[in-house]
């Protein structure tokens, strides 16, 4: 009974994510504890990203400064959301994180934790799940694609055939009207995330 439940109400919020317009009817809560709209971002291209502390993926976080430096000027935001639902790599709390974030000198907006898959997941990532699907790991880092594909293999047999965010570092590039134009997996070369943000940022 109580996984059937679980089901309805996964349901009902996924067709709530996706009865809505663009991102900007979304809400979220940064990590100082005030709810903003996503309506605050318009005419701003963005990149949402569900981030992690401990993970391999972690160093992105400076290539994403890095990117974020580059182009805030033009009207470039990331919108960064911690998620522990992955190895449970971002343990603590949003302060915690934010503490060890300082390392790679980030300046983006983080938001405050949240779930991005299951019956707890954020209705902006179900949203942008409906938006982009999962189409696989790519071929830019072939060995590190084959470790993804063989771990998720062994714990998600169906991994393929779910639009689910998969691992720690996802990222949803978003144009200046609120379309979500591409779906980067964790295992994606940053200079394609670069190249991408910087075409819609002309």
């Amino acid at each position: 009974m109580k996984n059937i439940v679980n089901v309805l109400i996964f349901s009902i919020l996924s067709t709530f994510a996706m009865a809505q317009a663009s991102v900007y009817d979304f809400t979220a809560k940064k990590a100082d504890g005030k709810t903003i709209s996503l309506s605050e971002y318009k005419g701003k291209v963005l990149l949402v990203v569900n981030s992690a502390t401990h993970c391999g993926f972690t160093p992105q976080y400076m290539e994403l400064e890095a990117i974020y430096e580059k182009f805030h000027d033009k009207g470039f935001e990331i919108l960064d959301f911690p998620c522990n639902q992955f190895g449970e790599q971002a343990p603590g709390s949003i302060a915690e994180i934010q503490q060890f974030c300082t390392k790679f000198n980030i300046t983006f907006q983080q938001f405050d934790k949240i779930d991005v898959n299951g019956e707890n997941e954020h209705p902006l990532f179900a949203y942008l799940k409906s938006q982009k699907t999962f189409e696989g790991f790519g071929d830019d880092n072939k060995a590190m694609c084959d470790l993804m594909n063989n771990m998720l293999k062994k714990q998600h047999p169906d991994y393929m055939e779910t639009s689910d965010i998969k691992w720690n570092f996802t990222k949803f590039l978003i144009d200046k009207d609120g379309n979500v134009i591409q779906r980067f997996e964790p295992t994606a070369d940053m200079s394609k995330v670069e190249k991408a943000i910087e075409k819609l940022c002309k």
